[in-house]
């Protein structure tokens, strides 16, 4: 690694934590710069600017959350239990990704790329009966999603947690039982 690969990489880190406290609007570069024990000149040479920097740690954050849930079609009821384990786990990573769909009216290259792969995992998994395919697929992920972050960013007593799991994948399997109806 070199020297500008490790300031680049305090950029990011520290501008994950200024994102997920103040979100996009209420990030300062100055203090992400200071956070990161760099200038404002230094990260700008990586990132041309605010948008831009968020636009990158959330691309990052959306690829490590798709990678630690995976969505199998097949299994929706499981794949919202991941999804909902992961967020409660890092409920800073949840309020980063959140600051982007309040702020933004617009979707990243990142988040269409990752939609359009899951869209067409679910059409597959209807077309083989693994889905009902009564559902439009976009509806299904969007469903699906919602309940699974029900509970990422609230307080919930660690008596409670396996409850509140336990009803988000059965909400899920409700609606999309696992290997279809």
């Amino acid at each position: 690694m070199t020297a500008s690969d490790s300031t680049r990489d305090r950029v990011v880190a520290a501008a994950k934590t200024e994102f997920a406290r103040y979100g996009i609007a209420g990030a300062r570069i100055e203090r992400i710069a200071k956070a990161a024990k760099t200038s404002k000149e230094r990260l700008y040479a990586y990132f041309r600017g605010k948008e831009e920097l968020y636009r990158f740690v959330a691309g990052q954050e959306l690829t490590a959350a798709a990678e630690a849930t995976r969505m199998d079609p097949a299994d929706l009821p499981g794949y919202a239990g991941r999804l909902h384990d992961y967020w409660v786990a890092h409920p800073e990573r949840y309020r980063l990704m959140s600051w982007g769909r309040l702020e933004f009216d617009t979707i990243d290259e990142v988040t269409r790329e990752t939609m359009t792969r899951k869209l067409g995992q679910l059409r597959e998994a209807q077309a083989a009966g693994l889905v009902d395919p009564a559902w439009d697929p976009m509806d299904v992920m969007m469903f699906v999603n919602q309940i699974a972050t029900t509970w990422a960013g609230q307080p919930v007593a660690e008596t409670a947690r396996e409850a509140r799991r336990a009803a988000v994948v059965e909400a899920v399997a409700r609606l999309f039982p696992a290997g279809g109806a």
